[in-house]
Parts: structure tokens; C-alpha cells; sequence
């Protein structure tokens, strides 16, 4: 893991993406960055986790960081469409609680991914 600084809200916004990945890659998963050309808005991470379970991630930075009207867009879309695991990660407590929650329902026997 990254070293611990004292107050999440020091950390990056690439930080706290580094770490997500480096722990979904620890469970076997893919944590993949996406890119939607001519679409503003679009979830910075989609990751696979063992179990068929995806998430739809929006990081953003710990302090101040806010979803744009294109990212509330999106999520009501998602919501629409009865999509669930879209997560906004800020800080490696929001990352636990979606590893938590993966787990969770990995013993449940569950693949569905509804939002930590």
C-alpha cells in the first residue's frame, strides 16, 4: 500500500486511483480506465472483480471534489436503468467500504454489485 499520510485529504486524486487498483489487481480483477471520445462525463474506472461483480467508479479528489452535471447525468442514467455497483471513491475509507462490500456479497454467493 501507499504510505499513510496523515488526513486522507492530503492524498491525490491519482493517489487514491493508484491504490484502487493496486488492490483490485490483489483480489484478481481488472480495474480499467475509460475513455468515452466525445462524451464528457464518463466513470473514470470500470472494475471486474472475481464473481462477474462491476463497479462503475468516479474518483475524485478528497477535499472539494465534486461530480460534474455531465457525472450526475450519468449516474441518473445508470439509476434509470436499474445499474447498480456506480461508486465515487474520495479517499481509501470509501475504497475499504467497497472492498467490504465485495466481500460481502462474495459470501453471500451474490454477483450483484449494488452500491456499498
Amino acid at each position: 500500500m501507499h504510505d499513510r499520510v496523515k488526513g486522507d485529504h492530503k492524498i491525490s486524486e491519482a493517489a487514491i486511483e493508484a491504490e484502487l487498483c493496486l488492490r483490485v489487481r490483489m483480489l484478481g480483477g481488472l480495474c480499467e480506465k475509460t475513455v468515452s471520445p466525445g462524451r464528457r462525463g464518463f466513470f473514470d474506472r470500470i472494475v471486474f472483480l472475481p464473481g462477474g461483480v462491476v463497479f462503475f467508479v468516479e474518483l475524485k479528489r478528497p477535499r472539494g471534489g465534486r461530480l460534474s452535471e455531465h457525472q450526475k447525468w450519468y449516474r441518473a442514467q445508470m439509476a434509470r436503468l436499474d445499474v447498480e455497483g456506480v461508486v465515487v471513491i474520495r479517499n481509501r475509507a470509501d475504497i475499504d467500504a467497497l472492498f467490504r462490500h465485495y466481500a460481502t456479497k462474495k459470501r453471500a454467493g451474490g454477483g450483484d454489485a449494488s452500491d456499498p
